[in-house]
């Protein structure tokens, strides 16, 4: 599943949601500009042009060769960044780290190596610095999002998850991080934010999710559908939620 963004690399360039320039600041007071960054999975680069313009120096390793090679484009004016083709589990690595980052790219990598992975790449005491992004819906979200259930229940009812969570209701990675045994949790932050969408340009945006993009062509295009009338002349309005964990290696690991 974690190659079917391949097959719509200029798509998920345009339309896939930048992070709130809040996080950066955050993540800077932890991790100083300057610093030598792995950037595991960039796809097109949407979080490392705003590392970039920070002064980091970022290898970013990419699995998909379409994906970054819109990030080599995109990312064609910072000369300390390096995209490299590669799977980050087996990828030969030269040197250690100063941090490990990862953007909604995290969860693609072996649960049962991610962690070691990410310890074996960095120096002694480095950071892991991990973001995830949720689509959730607050008390004063639009209700589109609950009421569009019916289309999923009609068209693919074996994907039916229920309506996006509450924001307070998705938890942070701190008992994952402690669990591995080789990092230990030193900040959390969350942050939401809302963009809105045409019926057009949220359907779009579906089209760069795996599990859409993953279904049979005939019963998507069904779904669209529905969801498009749903829509219709208005507009809907997504709330994101994006945690940034950041975590210190343990000595001796």
């Amino acid at each position: 599943m974690r190659l079917t963004f391949e097959d719509v690399p200029d798509l998920y360039d345009r339309v896939r949601p930048t992070y709130p320039t809040e996080l950066f600041d955050d993540l800077a007071e932890v991790v100083r500009p300057g610093a030598e960054l792995l950037e595991i999975g960039c796809g097109t680069g949407k979080a490392t042009v705003s590392l970039a313009e920070r002064g980091y120096r970022i290898t970013c390793v990419e699995l998909g060769d379409q994906l970054a090679a819109i990030a080599r484009r995109n990312l064609a004016r910072f000369p300390a960044v390096e995209v490299v083709v590669a799977d980050f589990e087996t990828w030969p690595v030269n040197g250690r780290y100063d941090a490990v980052v990862a953007f909604t790219a995290f969860h693609w990598i072996d649960p049962t190596r991610r962690y070691v992975r990410a310890a074996e790449v960095l120096r002694e005491r480095g950071i892991l610095a991990v973001t995830s992004t949720r689509h959730v819906l607050p008390a004063d979200g639009d209700s589109f999002f609950a009421e569009v259930q019916e289309d999923y229940r009609a068209i693919v009812p074996e994907e039916d998850n229920g309506p996006p969570p509450d924001p307070a209701d998705v938890p942070d990675l701190a008992g994952e991080v402690a669990e591995s045994g080789r990092f230990e949790v030193i900040a959390s932050h969350r942050y939401t934010w809302d963009v809105v969408y045409a019926a057009d340009e949220y359907v779009n945006l579906l089209d760069t999710y795996s599990g859409h993009h993953a279904m049979e062509p005939q019963i998507r295009a069904r779904l669209y559908a529905r969801i498009r009338r749903r829509i219709g002349d208005e507009t809907v309005r997504k709330t994101y939620l994006a945690t940034l964990d950041v975590a210190v290696k343990l000595r001796g690991v």
